[in-house]
Parts: C-alpha cells; structure tokens; sequence
C-alpha cells in the first residue's frame, strides 16, 4: 500500500505542470494545505538524502519534479541525438532565432535567415517547439513567437539561461520592405539555405 509520500511523488511526476499545496491536499483529502507541504518536504528530503537524479523544487507557486543539474550534460547528448534526427536545419536555425530574440516576428525571422520561413514556423509549431504569444505593433500586425516549455525539454534546458552562450549579438535586419500584411518580402525556404545558427552546436 502507497503511503502519501508516495502518492505525492506519483503526482509530481505525472504532472507537466508545478502542482500546487492545495491541489496535493485536494486529491489526498487532506484538508490541510500545510499537511500537503509537509508531505513534499518529506519528500525533498527523501530525495536530497540520496543520489537520486531527480530533485523537488518550488517553481511558479507549485513543486515540480525535475532532474538535478549535475545530470544535464547527459540529457543535453540525449535531446540532440534524438532533435537532430527530427529537425531539418531550416528548422534549428530558425529556432535558434526565436529562443535568442524572443518574442520575434516571422518578417524578422525571414529578414535573418534571408528566406521565406512560413512551413518551417508551421512545422515547429505542430511539434509545440514554439508558440504564438500575440501580435507585434508593427505593419500587418504579425504573430509574435518565442520558445515552450517543450523546446526546453527537448534540448534539456531548465530555462532560457541555461542556452549556450554565443559571441556577439543576434541583429536583426531593418525591415525596409514590408508587405502590407506584416510579411518581409525573401524567397522561398530553399531548405537548406541561411546561416548555421543550430543549437546543436
């Protein structure tokens, strides 16, 4: 029979988000969100005692089971062996663009990577690699994107810090030549043209 230490490791790790205190207390009928802490704080302990590869954290209000940081350069190989079997260049360096200048438009992703990067954004966006957070104030009103925490997992961040750290800054071209839909006038995506800005070094 589970103890409620264990139920509350069960949840941590089934959850994709952190679960609150009085989430915890809800399902395990607790009715005391302090019961609730001090059952993830057994649990913490339990975990910082050993040589688990997984700790506890405090992150956004809720607790979240993710993995130790001495563990990431292992998890980094293993998110580029099995990204780069999936994802085309067009797709990398297109990514690279938006996890360093997020938010960032597609005319200012077209106007880096010279090409027209319409299928590509299509394509990480079915893989929720990225995400469309709004609209920029600009001509046409083009979506805005950036990262998710998907692309993290993928690539073993635990945030944006942890992205390697390159020489000089990402510019992004004046967009002297902006359709009246928002959209920078570049060719079509060629599929293997623009610079190597992979992430998978």
């Amino acid at each position: 029979m589970p103890t409620p230490t264990d139920v509350v490791e069960a949840l941590l790790f089934a959850s994709d988000t952190p679960l609150e205190a009085a989430r915890i207390s809800e399902v395990l009928d607790l009715g005391d969100v302090r019961e609730a802490r001090r059952l993830v704080d057994e649990l913490r302990a339990r975990y910082e005692a050993s040589s688990h590869g997984l700790q506890i954290v405090e992150v956004g209000g809720g607790y979240r089971m993710i993995t130790r940081p001495e563990v990431a350069p292992w998890l980094v190989r293993l998110a580029r062996a099995r990204t780069r079997t999936r994802l085309s260049r067009p797709a990398l360096e297109t990514l690279a663009i938006i996890a360093y200048k997020q938010s960032v438009s597609r005319p200012e992703i077209d106007a880096v990577r010279g090409v027209n990067s319409e299928g590509v954004l299509d394509n990480l966006l079915e893989r929720r690699l990225v995400r469309i957070t709004g609209r920029k104030e600009a001509p046409g009103r083009p979506y805005l994107f950036e990262t998710t925490r998907e692309f993290l997992v993928a690539f073993g961040l635990r945030d944006l810090g942890d992205l390697p750290k390159v020489e000089g800054e990402l510019v992004i071209p004046e967009l002297a030549a902006v359709a009246d839909h928002g959209e920078a006038e570049t060719q079509q995506d060629p599929g293997a043209g623009g610079a190597d800005l992979s992430t998978g070094g």
